[in-house]
C-alpha cells in the first residue's frame, strides 16, 4: 500500500495550489492523508471537495508555539495516520509532473526489497516571481526527499523541507528518480506573497519589521542566477496557474541591484557547472 501525506492550513488565503498538489499524487497513492489545521477560510471543504474516497482528512488544531518546528510536528502526524509501507510526501505549493508520479512508481517496484533505500529523491524547480522564471542559485534546493519508508524511525525534520532519521537525526539514504516537483510557493500574484510573508510571523523566528517591510514592497526583490522556464507546467496545475496569470498586475520582480553578496553565488555556479559539485549544499539525504 502507498500512502501520500501532506499538511495544509489557510488554503485559500494564501492561494496554495493543494488541490493540484493533492492531484498530482492521487494517481499512484491508494491513499492521501492530509492534516487540515483548523482555518478561518474554506480550506477543509476545499479539500473536501476534490470528492476522492482515498482522500481522508486529519482535523487538527496547530500549536504555533513550536515556532517553525509545528510545521514538521504536524507533518509528522499526517505520517503517522498513513497506513502505507511507503509515503508520498507533498507540500501544499508544490505540484508533481505526471511523469515523475510514473517514474517513482516504477522505482519503489524496483527498489522496494533494497532495505539501503530509505527514500525517493525529487529534483525541484522553484518558480520564482511568475511561471516562467525559476531561482537556481544555491540558496534553493536542488532535490529532497519526498518518497519515505514508513513505520520506522525516519520523520519529519526542523521546518519540514525534508526527513531525518532517529534520536540523533541521521541523513535520509536516498536515490534519485528523475522525478520533476513544481514548487509555486514563490510564483503566485503579488497580494499573495503580501499575505504568505505576513502569515510566517506567527511560525518564523525572522524580526517582525523585516517582514512586514518585504511584505510592504512591490515585487520580489531581483536575485541572481534566475533563468526562463518554457517547458510545461503538470497538467493538474495548468487551470490554477491560468487563472493567476488571468489576474496579475505590477511586476513580479524588483530591478536588478547587485549586491557583494551576490558574487559567491556567482561562484560557486561556476564551479558547480565546472565539476558538478555545488558547494556547501545543504541535504538532508545520503545518495546511495
Amino acid at each position: 500500500m502507498l500512502s501520500g501525506f501532506t499538511i495544509v492550513r489557510n488554503a485559500v488565503t494564501l492561494d496554495y495550489p493543494i488541490v493540484p498538489a493533492i492531484r498530482s499524487i492521487l494517481d499512484i497513492c491508494d491513499e492521501v492523508v492530509v492534516n487540515v489545521g483548523c482555518s478561518e477560510d474554506g480550506t477543509r471543504d476545499l479539500v473536501a471537495g476534490i470528492g476522492d474516497p482515498r482522500v481522508r482528512i486529519l482535523d487538527r488544531v496547530w500549536d504555533f508555539s513550536r515556532g517553525g518546528g509545528t510545521l514538521s510536528f504536524e507533518t509528522n502526524q499526517a505520517m503517522a495516520a498513513c497506513g502505507g509501507t511507503w509515503g508520498v510526501y507533498i507540500q501544499a505549493d508544490e505540484v508533481l509532473h505526471e511523469t515523475g508520479a510514473a517514474l517513482i512508481r516504477d522505482r519503489l517496484r524496483e527498489w522496494d526489497a533494497d532495505s539501503r533505500v530509505e527514500g525517493l529523491l525529487v529534483d525541484y524547480l522553484h518558480f520564482y516571481g511568475d511561471f516562467s522564471t525559476i531561482a537556481t542559485d544555491r540558496h534553493w534546493y536542488r532535490r529532497e526527499v519526498r518518497v519515505v519508508r514508513l513505520g520506522g524511525q525516519i520523520h519529519s525534520f526542523q521546518d519540514a523541507q525534508g526527513f531525518r532519521v532517529g534520536a540523533g537525526d541521521r541523513r535520509v539514504r536516498a536515490r534519485v528518480t528523475g522525478a520533476r516537483m513544481f514548487h509555486y510557493g514563490w510564483a503566485r500574484p503579488p497580494a499573495s506573497i503580501r499575505t504568505k510573508i505576513l502569515a510566517s510571523k506567527a511560525i518564523f523566528t525572522s524580526p517582525v519589521d523585516r517582514l512586514e517591510r518585504r511584505a510592504a514592497q512591490e515585487g520580489l526583490n531581483w536575485q541572481p542566477l534566475l533563468r526562463r522556464f518554457a517547458d510545461g507546467h503538470p497538467r493538474v496545475a495548468q487551470p490554477w496557474i491560468a487563472a493567476r496569470r488571468a489576474a496579475w498586475t505590477g511586476p513580479p520582480i524588483r530591478p536588478r541591484r547587485l549586491y557583494l553578496g551576490h558574487v559567491r553565488l556567482y561562484l560557486s555556479h561556476w564551479i558547480e557547472r565546472l565539476t558538478g559539485h555545488r558547494p556547501f549544499e545543504y541535504r538532508n539525504y545520503v545518495e546511495v
